[in-house]
């Protein structure tokens, strides 16, 4: 009923608290559609992860401008919200609150699942990878509170440096 990805998303958003995992997943899942048919939902979803590893970092700034397009992408969304087992209202007022209290000590934010079903999928995922539901964020875990930082980019700058040669090369082709 709900695609993997989304539950892959959950289960890291309410045990691992891996938010930067998060976001991969679901940027992975929404790529997947071409561009025109994308569902708006999922950066909406992303955005709220992007803005707890902001503010877990005490980035307050970058936490505020993810929570703030978060509200503003899901806000007009209740429906697919609903279908995809989440309180919208809830959401909202989640989303809200973490802004009021922004500049405090951080405080996770659990997503507000109605189906039962769905969270019962995700703690039984949760149990069969030694995971925790509703585990707390381990502030004290730099590589997870810091991973973008702290992450092995080798594979990104290669590729970035690849596709700098081939656009160079198309260029001097062109003007010989």
């Amino acid at each position: 009923m709900y695609p993997d990805a989304y539950i892959l998303f959950l289960v890291e958003f309410h045990s691992t608290r891996d938010y930067f995992e998060c976001h991969e997943i679901l940027e992975d899942h929404w790529k997947e559609t071409p561009s025109g048919k994308r569902d708006p939902v999922w950066p909406g979803l992303i955005q709220i992860a992007v803005g707890l590893y902001h503010e877990r970092r005490g980035n307050l700034t970058g936490a505020s401008k993810c929570l703030r397009n978060a509200f503003s992408i899901l806000e007009p969304l209740p429906l697919r919200l609903q279908e995809l087992g989440l309180d919208a209202e809830r959401l909202a007022l989640r989303i809200q609150k973490q802004l009021d209290h922004l500049g405090e000590p951080y405080q996770d934010m659990n997503l507000p699942i109605m189906d039962s079903g769905l969270e019962a999928q995700c703690q039984h995922l949760c149990e069969k990878k030694n995971m925790r539901w509703l585990q707390a964020s381990p502030l004290e875990d730099t590589d997870l509170v810091h991973k973008h930082v702290l992450r092995d980019r080798s594979d990104i700058v290669h590729e970035r440096d690849k596709q700098l040669r081939i656009r160079a090369k198309q260029r001097r082709s062109r003007h010989p």
